[in-house]
């Protein structure tokens, strides 16, 4: 899709979200909404339940991730290490990168043992971002992570969920979870509130490593 289609129609907007517990960030996401039609919202609501994979896959050591593909969104784009600022806010890639999503870089890596985050925007004043389609994904499709070993570690899909502002599942994204690899992908999302100039919700999708 062309770069006119979006035109002037387009309204500046800061998703915030707010993570409590011992996680201590807050998570901004900046976007832009597109007016009626906004990014794609999934069709599931999963917050639990069963992994990819019976059994964990083995952890691996600690590296940088560079790259992330996910094959059915379209989505090929460079990781760059984002963290907290002192006011405990989540840094993302800068508005003129909107094709590059950010890792958290304090949490776990691709690979290794834990929940490794990848934040990335919805949408610019010129169009969709890197995590435009996020929404549209299902259980079952892949996440490759490429690293700066050279190992590439592939993730399948557990659920993908909208949580409102107020409710963002903290201990889902920051959380320990299982013995094994996982994956948090997160954006905005949801209804745009034009008085407040705020996305509603934030897109997360959960994903397991697969051997």
């Amino acid at each position: 899709m062309g770069a006119g289609r979006w035109g002037t129609r387009t309204r500046a907007a800061v998703a915030a979200v707010a993570v409590t517990g011992t996680a201590g960030i807050a998570l901004i996401t900046a976007g832009l909404t597109l007016g009626p039609a906004g990014p794609p919202q999934p069709s599931i609501d999963v917050s639990g339940g069963s992994s990819s994979s019976s059994s964990p896959v083995p952890a691996l050591p600690r590296s940088e991730p560079v790259r992330i593909d996910i094959p059915a969104i379209g989505v090929h784009a460079d990781l760059v290490p984002v963290a907290g600022d002192p006011n405990g806010t989540l840094e993302v890639p800068p508005l003129d990168r909107p094709t590059v999503a950010g890792w958290y870089h304090p949490g776990a890596s691709p690979g290794e043992a834990g929940n490794a985050v990848v934040v990335g925007h919805v949408d610019t004043r010129d169009g969709p971002a890197v995590f435009f389609d996020l929404g549209r994904l299902r259980p079952g499709d892949t996440v490759r992570i490429t690293r700066a070993d050279g190992r590439t570690v592939t993730f399948a899909v557990d659920g993908v969920g909208a949580y409102p502002k107020k409710s963002f599942p903290t201990a889902l994204v920051y959380g320990p979870g299982g013995p094994g690899p996982a994956l948090r992908l997160v954006t905005c999302g949801g209804r745009f509130d034009e008085r407040a100039r705020d996305y509603s919700d934030n897109i997360v999708v959960r994903a397991t490593a697969v051997g």
